[in-house]
């Protein structure tokens, strides 16, 4: 899949090694469709904040840096509402916005060309439809009807997936599901200072484990003191194990995330920034 062609000021990027980006394909387990540099904005910022940025499925994952392994956070845009025309500034920068059911959010790329690319790519993945934009060039056209080819085979494959496991059989690991919402890329300090600076975004935490091949969850509750809790979960073939006094394997990430919150009665709710900034 072609870049993006927003590159970030100052910089000259070098193509990302191919440990990284099948690195970045096994921790989102979904297929990329575009990428570049963007700068992203929230209704309730002041500033803007560059991202490398990839659009995979109907996901955008945003990376500190382009060679960066994990992202540093993710967003949904499953369902997005619309999306504004691009705009450019005084600067020669391009604008547009997302509007989605928690909020809005503002994207700038480099130019405009690369801001209609970026839009095209957008729409044609959350609306299952290429838009009928007629300053797009033929080859982008030709580009985003093959994204929209892909995206409509995920899309039947997740479909078939999910009628397999109502009839009882659950389908084993599989790279298009996604990596759960509360899933980031931080170290066990991180995780307990977003858990205790950010009580309403939730109180669980999914992140990579100290030896980078296996996982952690980390919790904080609210007892007689503020409780904070790690537990390993172990990826053992097509399942993952969490070491607690009596072991329970799932199936996937997801299965991890869920036991927990049904264990605990709801009392443990997945950490998500989304939903914490819409609230605020």
């Amino acid at each position: 899949m072609r870049r993006g062609t927003g590159e970030q000021p100052g910089k000259t990027p070098q193509p990302a090694p191919r440990q990284i980006s099948q690195e970045r394909q096994r921790i989102t387990g979904l297929p990329l469709y575009f990428q570049g540099y963007l700068s992203v904005r929230h209704a309730r910022c002041q500033e803007f904040r560059v991202y490398w940025t990839e659009l995979r499925g109907t996901m955008l994952f945003f990376y500190d840096d382009k060679k960066a392994p994990t992202y540093s956070q993710k967003l949904d845009i499953s369902a997005l509402t619309s999306a504004t025309n691009v705009y450019p500034d005084k600067k020669g920068s391009a604008h547009f916005i997302l509007m989605l059911s928690n909020g809005e959010l503002e994207l700038q790329a480099n130019d405009c060309e690369d801001g209609k690319e970026w839009r095209g790519f957008i729409l044609t993945v959350t609306k299952l439809s290429v838009p009928p934009d007629q300053s797009l060039l033929p080859g982008q056209l030709a580009r985003m009807h093959e994204v929209l080819k892909k995206e409509k085979e995920r899309r039947i494959t997740l479909t078939n997936c999910s009628s397999t496991s109502v009839n009882g059989k659950s389908p084993p690991n599989s790279t298009l599901t996604a990596m759960p919402v509360c899933f980031y890329a931080v170290s066990r300090q991180e995780a307990m200072e977003m858990l205790e600076k950010s009580p309403s975004c939730g109180n669980l935490i999914l992140r990579p484990g100290s030896d980078s091949k296996n996982y952690a969850i980390t919790i904080r509750q609210e007892l007689d003191a503020p409780c904070l809790k790690h537990y390993k979960v172990m990826s053992r073939g097509t399942s993952y194990v969490i070491e607690l006094e009596k072991q329970v394997a799932l199936p996937s990430l997801q299965d991890v995330v869920n036991y927990f919150v049904t264990q605990t009665q709801g009392n443990l709710k997945p950490f998500v920034i989304q939903t914490c900034a819409a609230e605020d």
